[in-house]
């Protein structure tokens, strides 16, 4: 007789964590397959690490054959679920397509951006929500300084070295935080070459957010300290302020001003993965409706959670957990007891947590936590936010801590390597953690660079 499938659909907080309790708990006696488009897991807060040149991608990058034993691993782009036949399709990394039956089914699909209908955005901007993105941003900086210190036209130049983040968030506060050092150490190294940057001038980076603060979602005293933080290193913060429109020039903000930028970076949330709503199952703004037990109403063999779930929240009444990791990887752990559960392997349990904290990288030796609400700034702070990392980290600890120590002692290495191209990661996509393929060309080479000319700034 062959075994109960439980297929787990996408491989983020909650979906590695349901896999590798799942296969813990199972130890053979079910077959436990994982299908995700790529074959990491990836460990979303210390990105912003690998786009300044701290880390290295794969620090970041956790092997899942590697470090889930047990559990069977699919490349592949699920694209539909048959409820009726208990089945999912799927697109594999070449292309074909392929199906899988289950007898459990557990959504864990996570996210992508938010988009909001602000004219050329969707044209003009990169996010921030996966490996490529992060690639791609981290070769995008450092040639808008390489190229700022070639060129003789000023007004060109500066347009380079400005670099304008929408959403003070937890991840546009970090991106910006990070960038503005990285940027600033690019600077520094050209302007000790002689190759071009006036001595005057600095990158400029402008963080801007329609909310009061930056961190609006998190405590205020993390906000006031990542505030200062910024402020001090030079970012401009630009609360209550939001982009109007977006050209090939720059951002047009809703104040009126006009900001030349070669460099928009949309960090203002994300969405669920459309792969919910295309399901036809009851949302709530995009999430998958669940009860308390992370169970499907009507079909007891479907779960989700994670970012994909609207999850009640039982610490607040009549509200769902927010979409953060730290609920993510519980209910990961709570979705695998209760799909246990319904084979008879012990109790099931309706998911309750309170927030623990958050910490907040700020670059440098800088940062804001307030684990277990105490309130923590500077180094202190940092060391708790390197050391919570490390503990929550499924691998690669001691490669990540080497890191760390040789940002410390060397300077940033900050060669472009030219992999990840601007087409590849645009804004508006469902799978933000793949780089798309190669766009069709004509016969006629259209980007420059292949014809042997110069590229223009909007042809990355």
């Amino acid at each position: 007789m062959s075994r109960s499938r439980i297929v787990i659909v996408g491989a983020g907080f909650a979906g590695y964590q349901a896999a590798r309790t799942l296969s813990r708990r199972f130890r053979g006696a079910a077959e436990i397959v994982l299908v995700n488009p790529n074959d990491y897991f990836l460990y979303l807060p210390l990105l912003p690490e690998v786009s300044a040149g701290v880390l290295e991608p794969r620090r970041v990058s956790v092997s899942l054959a590697g470090t889930l034993r047990g559990v069977r691993l699919v490349l592949g782009e699920v694209d539909g679920v048959d409820l009726e036949s208990r089945k999912i399709t799927y697109v594999d990394p070449e292309g074909g397509s392929g199906e899988l039956r289950y007898d459990r089914l557990v959504l864990t699909v996570g996210s992508v951006n938010k988009l909001l209908p602000i004219p050329g955005v969707a044209e003009h901007a990169h996010g921030f929500r996966g490996m490529p993105e992060a690639l791609y941003l981290r070769d995008h900086m450092a040639r808008q300084i390489e190229m700022a210190a070639a060129t003789d036209d000023e007004a060109e130049s500066d347009a380079r070295c400005t670099f304008v983040v929408v959403g003070a968030g937890y991840t546009g506060t970090e991106v910006a935080a990070h960038g503005k050092l990285f940027t600033d150490a690019l600077a520094k190294q050209h302007r000790r070459a002689g190759t071009g940057l006036r001595g005057d001038r600095v990158p400029r980076w402008m963080l801007l957010d329609i909310a009061p603060r930056v961190l609006p979602e998190l405590d205020e005293r993390l906000s006031k300290t990542a505030h200062r933080v910024l402020t001090g290193r030079g970012v401009e913060v630009r609360t209550g302020t939001s982009v109007k429109e977006a050209t090939k020039d720059g951002v047009l903000l809703d104040d009126g001003d006009f900001i030349r930028t070669e460099s928009l970076i949309w960090c203002v949330g994300v969405r669920p993965d459309p792969l919910v709503e295309d399901i036809g199952l009851p949302s709530e703004k995009g999430r998958l409706v669940v009860d308390e037990y992370l169970q499907v109403p009507d079909h007891p063999e479907v779960f989700a959670c994670g970012d994909a779930a609207a999850v009640p929240d039982l610490t607040r009444p009549g509200e769902y957990t927010p979409m953060t990791g730290q609920h993510a990887v519980r209910q990961g752990k709570a979705v695998a007891r209760n799909v246990a559960a319904s084979y008879g392997y012990g109790q099931r349990r309706p998911y309750k947590h309170h927030d623990l904290g958050f910490t907040v990288d700020l670059g440098g030796l800088q940062a804001a936590a307030n684990p277990l609400r105490i309130p923590l700034s500077g180094p202190v702070a940092n060391a708790v936010m390197r050391a919570y990392h490390l503990a929550a980290l499924p691998g690669n600890r001691v490669r990540v801590a080497a890191d760390w120590l040789l940002d410390a002692v060397l300077p940033r290495q900050a060669v472009q390597l030219g992999l990840v191209r601007s087409w590849s990661v645009p804004l508006e996509s469902a799978s933000p953690e793949t780089a798309h393929p190669v766009p069709v060309r004509s016969s006629k080479p259209s980007d420059p660079a292949e014809a042997g000319g110069t590229k223009k700034p909007t042809e990355e």
